[in-house]
């Protein structure tokens, strides 16, 4: 067979891949895969994922989509850094254990820097300890600039307001009815700031002891989660897994802003990004809007302090309302116009490496 014939190879050729580690180990029962999609603007930083995939192929599909949208998201946040993401097959509450995350670490480790990892979906701060233990590629570590996820939260609020803006005439959020799905890490600091300024926000997981809790804690409604398209909502944050956006929810969601935590929102960016502008729906790009969790993760790595993250994290909204007044002038979705931002960005870098 040849290279080009390789459906991995042609895989990364296609969506510009410097780099894939497939990670094996018996003795532990890890299953991990590293993929380092872009190093022009920095070391590939991305956090790791830990998710029961289906199969390996639904795996790879995943850390190629994030490590990609990682790129994006360093480059029009104004980091130095490229994107990378790493995913852990497994159950994140019965497989874990600190001789697995130490055997992860290694592999981190093998990429000499190429990689520099962090939390995500399924992973904390002290699973990162026990990664740290094997290698010092490792951002978002207790007593450091610690768990990312309030600094997304923030980011993601910011950047609501900031389309509310846009499509209201005003940011405030008050009385507005939010539908999150997802109250997770950045799910459930994401309500506490949107119940604080006295939005009428509904929520959905898959967990139900989290959904109860997070529930009782904020006196937000609840529904199940097949049925949070169906609310009548005028802003719709989707903070759990991707490709919520699809053929099946674009005819049943009720709102007029998507705009929310998770990577990857929109399952094919092409036709669901055009439809939700022919509709008039505002979406605000994920890499875009999502990306605190990384500016924290960056302050950790150039020493910089949690005050210079937040700061940073608040200049979401200025971004995405820049976008969005950009995709009305040109009549161009929002998807490509912070494309064509972070994309220009490392074009010019790349010139300047080169010569």
């Amino acid at each position: 067979m040849n290279l080009t014939e390789n459906p991995v190879i042609s895989q990364m050729s296609l969506m510009g891949h410097e780099e894939i580690l497939f990670c094996n180990d018996q003795a532990t029962g890890l299953k991990a895969i590293i993929a380092v999609h872009n190093t022009v603007l920095g070391p590939a930083l991305g956090g790791t994922r830990m998710w029961m995939y289906a199969n390996e192929m639904e795996a790879l599909k995943d850390v190629l989509r994030l490590s990609k949208g990682m790129t994006y998201k360093n480059s029009i946040s104004g980091l130095n850094l490229g994107g990378g993401k790493a995913v852990i097959i497994g159950d994140a509450r019965s497989m874990k254990s600190e001789a697995l995350f130490r055997r992860f670490g290694r592999f981190v480790d093998s990429l000499a820097g190429n990689y520099i990892t962090a939390e995500d979906v399924g992973i904390s701060p002290s699973d990162m300890q026990w990664v740290n233990l094997e290698t010092k590629h490792v951002a978002g570590l207790p007593g450091k600039s610690g768990d990312p996820s309030p600094v997304t939260a923030y980011g993601v609020y910011m950047g609501i307001k900031a389309c509310a803006k846009e499509q209201f005439g005003s940011d405030s959020l008050s009385g507005k009815t939010i539908a999150v799905q997802g109250v997770g890490h950045v799910g459930e600091y994401l309500v506490k700031h949107l119940t604080e300024e006295n939005a009428n926000v509904v929520i959905t997981d898959i967990h139900e002891e989290t959904l109860l809790r997070v529930s009782k804690q904020y006196g937000v409604k609840v529904v199940a989660p097949n049925e949070i398209y169906d609310v009548p909502m005028d802003i719709y944050a989707p903070c759990a897994l991707g490709a919520t956006i699809n053929d099946d929810t674009l005819g049943r969601l009720k709102c007029s802003i998507i705009a929310g935590a998770a990577n990857n929102q929109l399952q094919d960016e092409q036709k669901h990004g055009l439809e939700l502008m022919n509709r008039g729906i505002i979406y605000a790009p994920d890499y875009t809007i999502n990306a605190g969790g990384v500016i924290n993760c960056f302050s950790e790595v150039e020493g910089l302090s949690s005050e210079w993250a937040h700061v940073k994290a608040g200049e979401i909204y200025t971004t995405i309302l820049n976008i969005i007044q950009r995709s009305k002038e040109g009549n161009i979705p929002t998807y490509q116009i912070a494309n064509k931002i972070a994309e220009e960005r490392i074009a010019a870098v790349g010139i300047v490496k080169l010569s």
